[in-house]
Formats: structure tokens, sequence, C-alpha cells
């Protein structure tokens, strides 16, 4: 059990929640769940279940393509990517990526980059089709996108690797700590990364040259991010230490401005940019935290 008792509202989703992302304009946040294998569309106002869109397979991570949608969902076990209108639910596309796609990004001309975890490649996607692969990589996990710039992390290389998606080309190659999983863009164009195993957060800047221009400690095995470009705020869970913790990203190194208790194995985290709301799966016990920084 949590050492302390969850902040704010937790309620039941279903089994082994993981992947969460918060739309502002339809006040849903979309929630992978698995048996049965679904996107649950969550209502950030109150935390009800207003519908759930069968999946072919499961899921780890989730991001809007715009304001409004749709949901990027790569769906690992049907190595697929799926895009889901909202407010729907509606399956509006699946393209067949490669091996355990483990996150999806879009890149400001229209290309989704897909990172494929056990098929060691980044595949761009447009207009309904693969056309081109990247096979620089060893294990693929977070994506990011910065106008037409994307951000990878690689969990075996450990590395954070910078891809233009206009002339489809790597463009930087930095290391990323001693074990980043997930990375994310804030409003000035940096990339963030959670550096999992080394218990950090490390700060990108991209121009003129990719490299590392700051650093927090985080102890307690920093995982699940998320960004609020209203507040600029970002979020992280702390697995270890059931927590969830607010980070500033305004100066060069990252500040820790808030901390909050979570539900058990709190993977990831969203947050609705109309509200600041947070949302936090708790995947141990099936269900879903809000709560109001």
């Amino acid at each position: 059990m949590p050492a302390r008792p969850p902040a704010g509202q937790v309620v039941p989703l279903g089994k082994s929640p993981e992947g969460v992302v918060a739309d502002g304009v339809t006040h849903l946040a979309a929630v992978g769940v698995r048996e049965p294998n679904a996107l649950a569309l969550v209502d950030t106002r109150n935390g009800a279940v207003v519908k759930r869109v069968p999946l072919p397979g499961w899921l780890r991570h989730l991001q809007l393509a715009a304001p409004g949608g749709p949901v990027l969902v790569p769906d690992e076990t049907s190595n697929s990517l799926l895009t889901v209108a909202l407010p729907g639910g509606e399956v509006t596309a699946k393209v067949m990526t490669g091996v355990v796609p483990h996150d999806a990004t879009r890149a400001a001309n229209g290309s989704y980059f897909v990172a494929n975890e056990l098929g060691k490649s980044v595949v761009v996607v447009r207009d309904g089709r693969v056309i081109h692969t990247f096979t620089d990589v060893a294990q693929p996990a977070g994506l990011a996108a910065v106008g037409n710039l994307v951000g990878l992390v690689d969990v075996r290389q450990n590395d954070l690797t910078l891809y233009n998606a206009d002339t489809l080309q790597q463009v930087g190659r930095v290391p990323a700590g001693a074990g980043p999983t997930h990375v994310l863009a804030d409003k000035r164009g940096r990339l963030a990364v959670a550096d999992t195993r080394g218990n950090a957060i490390l700060l990108y800047r991209l121009s003129p040259k990719l490299e590392r221009i700051g650093e927090l400690s985080l102890p307690g095995t920093p995982y699940g991010i998320t960004y609020d470009a209203v507040r600029d705020r970002m979020w992280v869970t702390l697995t270890a230490r059931n927590e969830v913790v607010g980070i500033d990203l305004s100066a060069g190194a990252p500040r820790e401005t808030a901390r909050f208790p979570t539900v058990r194995q709190p993977n990831t985290v969203g947050v609705d940019p109309a509200t600041g709301r947070l949302l936090v799966t708790g995947t141990a016990d099936g269900v879903l935290e809000l709560i109001d920084p």
C-alpha cells in the first residue's frame, strides 16, 4: 500500500491502466486498459468513463496528434498505429508499423514518428503508409516533437537522438543518462528526458546544436511524464515512491515546485491543459487518480 493516502479523487477504471493523454478541447482523457484491451475515454471533470473503444492489443503510451484529437495509439501486440477520433472514439486509421510500437508523436509537417521498441526501428508514417524507416537504434522508446524536429530516447543505447521530419535524416545524438525512458517537449522548444535508472530529469536544447543544459536529481525512479504548456510545468511520476512531482522548466535548471502522493504503480500521467487537473494511472490496482494541483 502507498505510505500516504493518494491525493485527490480515485476512480476504478479497469485492469492495468497505463498510457494516458488528456485533451483540453473535449475534456476527455484517453487511457489504455487490458482484459479486455480497450481505450477508455474518461471525462476529466468527474472521472466518469464515457466510452470504451475496443483495441486489438494493449498499449503503454498515448499522445494527441493535435488539440481535439485524434489520439495516437501505438498498439503493441498488433504491431500497428491506430488513430482514434475525439470525442466519438472512432478508429479512423490503422497502419502496420513494426514490432512492439512503444510510442508515437506527430511532427509539424503531419508525419507520425513511431518507435518500434523490439523492432529496432523508428518509422515515419504519412498519408496512411510508412514512408521511411530509421534503423540507427537498438531499443527505441519515448518520442517528442518540436516543430519538424523529433527527439527519441533509446533505452539500450542510453541516448537521445534528433531527427528532421522534412529531410528524414538524423541531425543529432547525445548521451542521456544512465537509463532514459521518456521525453517531452516544452513551449521553449527544448526536450526534457526522464532518466529512470539515473533518477534524474535532464533538459536539452536543440539549437545551435543538441546539448544538455540542465539536470535535476529526482530519486524514486522517475518514469511517467507530461507537460502543461499553459502553466509551464512538467509532471513526473516516481514509481518507487508512489508520488507525482511538479517541475518548473522556465530556467536552465529544472526546479521542483510541488509533490503529491499517488495511487500504487503510477506508470503514466496526463494533464488537462484547460484546467491543470492531473490524471495518474494506478496500474497495480486498476484505478485512475484525479489531482487538482
